[in-house]
């Protein structure tokens, strides 16, 4: 018998093209699978870059208005129930945001402190220099008080010679309060111990014109601090501080009547609803109640809505900071009453918004 033959086979030409076609299949799926799950990936840490930049825009400015009109224990007269005579310190006109330090008179420095909050739809006069490149139409937003901490104390800043400190006093027959760069004389209730010295805050709230500076496509919201500029007390150039807010309105929540339903009137001394003797404190007739009873905003906000604001509504527009390819929409923003939009690019946008109350000025009105 003879050998059996041993038949050699592999893979024919149509096996080959059909493996090949297969292989080509399975990488182009798994190929398309990575792209998409990236994308999405890349769309997700958008969105959650956009988020924590609402979130710190919103906190940061709450952190400063929860403050605003803090004064470590001082009240102006105007702001006092206890005042029994007519107050002479309500402000006739707005303090200039941005005045440096050596023009300051002392009325001046009373203005500042009966005035918490102060809303513009611009760049205020004066501060053209301390808030350059400016979103036109755009709010900006002042907020004053002293620091929360003592100065040198802790974490605080270091008590600085030349800087701008508040103090005030609890000793009778001293002075109210100092706010000044030096002459910190005053005591604490026994008449020994030296009161307090904190830091004055000013700042300043707007948003950058990304188009003109510095031309890096990426709004901006921006903050200006008074501090020591090169020798001088003045308002510092502004840094940035959240990046994508495009959009920035505000509300300011006005308490100019009373809870008897009148007016309130400064050029009076306090009026109580209760006439009897002895006469119950609770409801004074021409001051408020520290409740917001109307609500302005820039541009219609006078200067007794902003000298009685007690609650802020902040409303950010918030945009992603890269495109989204093949994005668009047609939606448009309400902020404040004015509507945004819609946007032709490839960016997402949110609404962010809070409402903040101004617990310092709201608390010192409120009655049992």
């Amino acid at each position: 018998m003879g050998k059996p033959v041993l038949m050699m086979r592999g893979f024919g030409l149509i096996e080959l093209m059909v493996a090949m076609t297969l292989g080509l299949l399975l990488t182009v799926g798994i190929l398309t699978l990575y792209l998409d799950m990236s994308r999405s990936s890349a769309e997700l840490a958008k969105t959650n870059l956009q988020i924590e930049n609402g979130r710190l825009a919103i906190q940061l400015l709450r952190d400063d208005l929860v403050h605003a009109g803090f004064w470590n224990g001082f009240i102006p007269e105007f702001d006092d129930l206890t005042l029994e005579t007519v107050p002479v310190d309500y402000p006739a006109t707005l303090p200039a945001p941005c005045a440096a330090y050596s023009t300051w008179t002392a009325s001046f420095k009373g203005d500042l402190l009966g005035t918490g909050v102060q809303l513009y739809s611009g760049v205020p006069t004066g501060c053209e220099s301390a808030l350059p490149d400016a979103v036109v139409g755009s709010d900006v937003l002042l907020v004053r008080h002293a620091q929360t901490c003592v100065a040198g104390v802790g974490n605080c800043e270091a008590d600085t010679s030349d800087k701008l400190y508040f103090q005030t006093s609890q000793c009778e027959g001293e002075a109210r309060y100092v706010l000044a760069d030096s002459g910190f004389t005053l005591h604490k209730r026994d008449c020994t111990t030296a009161a307090e010295k904190r830091k004055f805050v000013n700042s300043i709230y707007y948003l950058r014109d990304y188009a003109v500076s510095p031309g890096d496509g990426i709004p901006t919201l921006m903050q200006s601090s008074f501090d020591l500029v090169s020798g001088n007390l003045t308002q510092q150039p502004a840094v940035a501080m959240i990046e994508g807010v495009q959009a920035m309105r505000f509300e300011l929540g006005v308490d100019n009547i009373s809870d008897s339903g009148a007016a309130v009137n400064y050029s009076q001394a306090v009026l109580w609803a209760d006439t009897t003797e002895p006469i119950v404190k609770d409801s004074p007739t021409n001051r408020g109640d520290g409740a917001a009873d109307a609500f302005c905003t820039s541009g219609t906000c006078t200067l007794d809505d902003m000298l009685n604001s007690v609650q802020i509504k902040v409303h950010l527009l918030v945009r992603d900071l890269e495109p989204s390819q093949g994005y668009s929409s047609d939606k448009t923003y309400s902020l404040a009453g004015s509507t945004l939009g819609p946007y032709s690019d490839n960016f997402k946008r949110h609404v962010y918004a809070t409402t903040v109350r101004l617990s310092n000025i709201s608390g010192r009105r409120e009655t049992p």
